[in-house]
């Protein structure tokens, strides 16, 4: 089925009832990347550090096959998501236009300065293959009902290893995403605060990303993602 037809038909498609049969792992992550990657829009915002409380802005677009983040202050940059390879690949443009592949060991590099990584920044890790349910019937903070599913890397080659996502049931949007290294220490939490309907699915408005130090579990800063209101191109 084309990717664009199955987006929609995942988005559009009723939540079941907890007396229903549940859907399984890899049906919830692909309601996730719905929710995440709505067609030919363009989004504006800003990576904000809680510490400093320095801003970047930030441009996002979205196509079939490609989401692309662009930050226009000097320097400019620019990198690319490709979604057709797998797993999907990062690509960071040239000031002469050419395209550049990010290593997988390198997409733990801060962006702007940030202590927020390329690898938070395209979250490719909603593309890995190997999901599995966690707990079908989990909880966050307040009771909403959840699917807890775990996604875990090909290889050890990038930040993370194992990430853990509390979907909503209600909304099919994700509430938390926990992010282990190879040694299953935590190093990364992102919780999503805020978010847009737009045509009838889900979009990101607001994430929180708090980083961790491995070796003694304290947490190292904070940084914000915002974006506004989706734009078709």
């Amino acid at each position: 089925m084309h990717r664009r037809l199955l987006l929609a038909v995942l988005a559009a498609a009723p939540f079941v009832s907890a007396q229903e049969s549940e859907p399984s792992a890899a049906e919830v992550l692909a309601r996730v990347r719905a929710s995440y990657a709505l067609q030919d829009h363009r989004m504006t915002g800003r990576l904000r550090d809680s510490a400093s409380g320095r801003e970047e802005p930030l441009e996002l677009s979205l196509s079939q096959s490609l989401m692309r983040f662009h930050f226009p202050v000097q320097p400019p940059e620019t990198i690319q998501l490709d979604l057709t390879t797998h797993p999907a690949t990062l690509w960071q443009l040239t000031t002469q236009g050419e395209r550049q592949r990010v290593p997988l060991a390198g997409t733990d590099r801060p962006v702007r300065g940030m202590d927020f990584n390329y690898e938070d920044l395209s979250q490719r890790f909603l593309y890995w293959e190997k999901v599995e349910m966690m707990d079908a019937n989990a909880r966050v903070t307040g009771g909403v009902r959840c699917w807890l599913v775990r996604v875990t890397a090909p290889d050890t080659k990038g930040p993370y290893y194992t990430v853990d996502l509390w979907v909503h049931k209600d909304s099919g949007g994700v509430a938390r995403m926990d992010a282990y290294d190879s040694r299953s220490t935590l190093v990364k939490r992102f919780e999503v605060t805020k978010m847009w309907k737009v045509d009838n699915v889900s979009s990101l408005r607001e994430m929180r990303v708090q980083s961790f130090n491995p070796a003694d579990g304290k947490r190292r800063g904070i940084t914000y993602m915002t974006l506004d209101k989706p734009e078709r191109q």
